[in-house]
């Protein structure tokens, strides 16, 4: 009969099976990237990363960035970091290629987000309200007449080339008491938005369709943006963690620390980003 294994390794053994069929407490994995959007602070990817003032609206969601609010979840496309401003393609908005009727177009009033540099373009409106209507500039209705150029208009039950009296330009554009872009309030059915009109502004098919936002920091971003920088750089994801959202530099592998990947100040309920067991030479 063979010797029993030594009492070291058998208790080796023991733990990597409990480590194994017990759920971690507490797992923070954040990602630097959702799809192709690079992503850094202050947003995040999930629960955990990111700024605690903005976690509770973006989300990475099947690779692709999202805004939430009280609406609906509208896809981000491209984040500038230099500027504070992303770009949202709202599902239902209008473009040269297709169209549609929309529910409003709505931010939350308590998130750190305000409209900007997006000309609306409502569409599908009742001409005796947008004769009378104080919010369309009629400076601007050439663009009127070029999006209404677009064959899609068919798709709102419109003939080609319909009267511009039925479209209004809402620049700047203001959200109602609601944080909603309020369409039939003003008997429209659809809009579009613009944030650039390109080289040709009367040609929308060349126009870049979106809506722009910019984002402001709270007094807790300005004061961890140090911190968070140290952890970018030495390969982290910023995140915070409980008691008291407090900062966290999540690092490859699913620990955290207060400074950055290079200290040794970890957190072992971040130890590991899944309930994989780690190398046995980890154990002693």
């Amino acid at each position: 009969m063979a010797p029993p294994p030594p009492l070291h390794t058998s208790i080796n053994y023991f733990m990597i099976l409990l480590l194994a069929s017990t759920p971690t407490t507490s797992t923070t994995v954040c990602h630097d990237t959702c799809g192709s959007i690079q992503v850094k602070y202050p947003f995040g990817t999930g629960p955990g990363c990111g700024s605690p003032l903005f976690n509770p609206y973006i989300t990475c969601t099947l690779n692709q960035l999202i805004l939430k609010t009280h609406k609906t979840a509208y896809p981000i496309t491209s984040i500038s970091y230099p500027t504070s401003t992303l770009i949202l393609a709202p599902p239902y908005m209008s473009t040269c290629t297709t169209m549609q009727t929309s529910p409003n177009f709505g931010l939350d009033l308590t998130s750190p987000f305000q409209i900007t540099s997006s000309t609306f373009i409502l569409l599908f409106c009742q001409p005796f309200i947008i004769k009378n209507s104080p919010i369309c500039d009629t400076s601007f209705d050439y663009l009127c007449a070029s999006i209404y150029s677009c064959p899609a208009v068919l798709s709102l039950g419109m003939p080609l080339f319909p009267p511009t009296n039925t479209c209004c330009v809402y620049s700047p554009a203001n959200l109602d008491g609601e944080g909603e872009l309020n369409l039939r309030g003003n008997d429209c059915g659809g809009y579009s938005s613009v944030v650039s009109l390109g080289d040709n502004p009367t040609d929308p098919t060349h126009w870049v369709y979106g809506v722009a936002l910019k984002y402001s920091h709270s007094a807790f971003d300005n004061f961890v943006t140090p911190k968070c920088t140290s952890c970018e750089s030495s390969g982290g994801v910023c995140g915070f963690a409980a008691p008291g959202n407090g900062f966290a530099c999540v690092c490859e592998g699913g620990f955290n620390t207060s400074l950055d990947c290079s200290s040794n100040d970890q957190n072992q309920d971040y130890l590991w980003e899944s309930i994989s067991p780690p190398p046995m030479s980890t154990i002693n």
